[in-house]
């Protein structure tokens, strides 16, 4: 892959009013993402709000109070939607905002679209209310809805010439996707609980005694639940710590990006070790001063040089 051209891709009046309301979409729901796309150049950061603002589509369709036929159908038109971006039948007058910066970005960087095609089977796998019994079944669930969102992503970074072992970075993106997704699903695993929703493995919950669910402030009576998270947490920093290999195959200001996203979740999932519990008294967040202190270390390449080193020590 080569790596993406820092110049500004001419745009239209239209296509920047297009990017001005996803780059509104992202600051204003993104969260911990925003903090990572605005040490982009801004080229890759209007495309990375358009990414996120399509996804952002697709997940509200999916998280709605409209009837299960409603949301199925909605997603195919969403589906519908992406296929015409594709095949650049969306003109620059287009009335959907969304579309029209997608297409822009899509006609700048090598994004392979077909991620956003396996998020919405991923978003219609929860209107179905599937459930997983083992980490290899949700796995599935999570490539569709976390890695192909890595992988998208790296369509914009592009990689650096050179890089060692370049051929595997979709691979470590995608592994980097399901790092975070594990920790969200541990963050909201009683949110997702009051919803009907249970993402952990069905087998794990069986191993320590929580198949009873998490719909109250507590553990189940006789659980083992702190033996659990922290199962779980295991699971999720050795993803990450696979992932993160992708960090040097990167520009220092796409791997700021990355680094300061995955340190975000990083430090969520340290929290959540920490007190076990506490996903199940209210969600578990970082305030403002970390974020954006993990996104200066980010920008300094304090991570990618870990990584480096560590991935040399390991090869000598």
């Amino acid at each position: 892959m080569i790596r993406t051209v820092e110049s500004e891709p001419q745009a239209s009046p239209p296509v920047l009013a297009a990017y001005s309301y996803c780059e509104a979409v992202t600051g204003r729901q993104a969260r911990n993402f925003a903090y990572g796309i605005r040490l982009l150049p801004t080229p890759q950061r209007r495309a990375m709000s358009a990414l996120y603002a399509f996804s952002r589509r697709v997940d509200d369709i999916g998280d709605g109070a409209l009837a299960h036929d409603v949301k199925v159908a909605r997603l195919e038109e969403t589906r519908a939607l992406l296929t015409r971006i594709r095949e650049g039948e969306v003109d620059e007058d287009d009335t959907d905002p969304v579309a029209v910066a997608l297409s822009h970005a899509a006609g700048h960087f090598p994004i392979p679209l077909g991620g956003l095609d396996e998020l919405i089977d991923g978003v219609l796998m929860d209107v179905r209310g599937e459930t997983y019994e083992t980490w290899d079944d949700l796995k599935v669930y999570c490539r569709c809805v976390a890695g192909a969102i890595g992988r998208l992503s790296l369509g914009v970074f592009g990689t650096e010439p050179g890089a060692r072992g370049v051929d595997r970075a979709p691979e470590y993106a995608d592994t980097l996707g399901l790092a975070l997704q594990l920790t969200n699903i541990l963050r909201d695993v009683r949110e997702d609980a009051v919803g009907g929703r249970t993402y952990l493995p069905a087998d794990d919950l069986a191993k320590f005694g929580c198949s009873a669910g998490f719909s109250g402030p507590r553990p189940p009576e006789g659980s083992d639940f702190v033996g659990l998270v922290h199962f779980e947490v295991r699971r999720a920093r050795a993803l990450f710590a696979e992932g993160y290999r992708l960090l040097p195959m990167l520009d220092r200001r796409s791997g700021a990006c990355v680094a300061a996203m995955a340190g975000i979740y990083r430090r969520l999932l340290d929290r959540i070790e920490r007190d076990p519990e506490a996903v199940l008294r209210g969600r578990v967040s970082l305030p403002g001063r970390e974020k954006a202190y993990v996104a200066v270390r980010g920008l300094s390449g304090l991570d990618a040089r870990h990584v480096t080193r560590r991935t040399v020590r390991r090869r000598a």
